[in-house]
């Protein structure tokens, strides 16, 4: 009797930027076929480096650490073409005079930090001090000039700020304005090691996620009702997100993630990617 191959372990963001990508596997019961962790976007980068996950989604950043153990999947990642909505540096003043200014980072989102802290560096030419903090943005303006906020918390900032008098930067928009390529917030991977042993297995998930994907986007209204139920947010305000939001993996896409690679390499944050770029799982 052959011995079954146990199910792919396979990582899974509960942030609402994700949700397309796993709307159609639970229509379609492909999540039978996977051993699903959902956890913070932390601990599947770690679990994914550390070999407690085979496939799953990895922010840009810890993906570049570690792209000598990980092969990207073609075709599928979560970013922006101009403005993402949910990566925003929230102001009380004009981002040319945060030098020497306080910015709180209310995430632990890697990419979405590095991407600010280059943004003001290099774009707006400010060198400000910066320190982490809880999410809340009323605390952090109370002990900061700005803050970086990041997913579902960055997506209401941006409808409840400008009341406040404050100002929203959407970093998604700006490295577009900047570089005049898309931004890759992350992508999915697997690990080398696994994809050797398993190359059936993943090229099954990973289609899976493809299907699952345009399904959603074929969908995006009934994504959004649903997703509605369960958010503070409507319907309406979803669909924008989700339109907003990138889910490709093509070629703009990798320059755009190239570009990003050098200038986080030329910061000491990433090793320098090979020259033949970003190496992905055949098919």
């Amino acid at each position: 009797m052959v011995e079954r191959v146990a199910r792919p372990r396979v990582g899974h963001i509960q942030f609402l930027n994700c949700l397309p990508i796993y709307w159609g596997l639970m229509r379609s019961g492909a999540l039978l076929d996977v051993d699903l962790h959902k956890d913070t976007p932390d601990r599947l980068n770690a679990a994914l480096v550390a070999g407690d996950l085979d496939i799953g989604p990895i922010s840009l950043v810890e993906y570049l650490r570690h792209a000598d153990e990980l092969l990207l999947l073609p075709d599928l990642a979560v970013g922006s073409d101009g403005p993402v909505l949910s990566v925003n540096l929230v102001s009380t003043r004009p981002l040319t005079e945060l030098d020497g200014a306080r910015v709180a980072l209310g995430s632990t989102s890697r990419t979405g930090v590095l991407l600010a802290q280059l943004l003001l560096r290099e774009r707006y030419g400010v060198q400000p001090e910066y320190f982490r903090c809880p999410p809340d943005l009323t605390q952090m303006l109370l002990e900061a000039d700005a803050a970086v906020l990041i997913g579902d918390v960055a997506l209401r900032a941006l409808y409840e700020a400008p009341g406040r008098g404050l100002t929203v930067t959407d970093l998604g928009q700006a490295w577009r304005e900047w570089t005049g390529l898309p931004m890759v917030f992350a992508v999915w991977a697997a690990r080398r090691d696994f994809a050797a042993a398993h190359p059936g297995l993943v090229k099954e998930v990973h289609e899976a996620f493809l299907r699952s994907r345009d399904l959603c986007l074929a969908e995006l209204d009934q994504v959004a009702e649903s997703a509605a139920r369960w958010e503070p947010f409507d319907a309406a305000t979803l669909a924008s997100y989700y339109q907003a939001l990138d889910f490709s993996l093509g070629d703009r896409q990798v320059a755009g993630l190239r570009e990003f690679a050098r200038h986080a390499a030329a910061l000491g944050e990433t090793p320098a990617l090979p020259t033949p770029g970003p190496t992905f799982f055949p098919h």
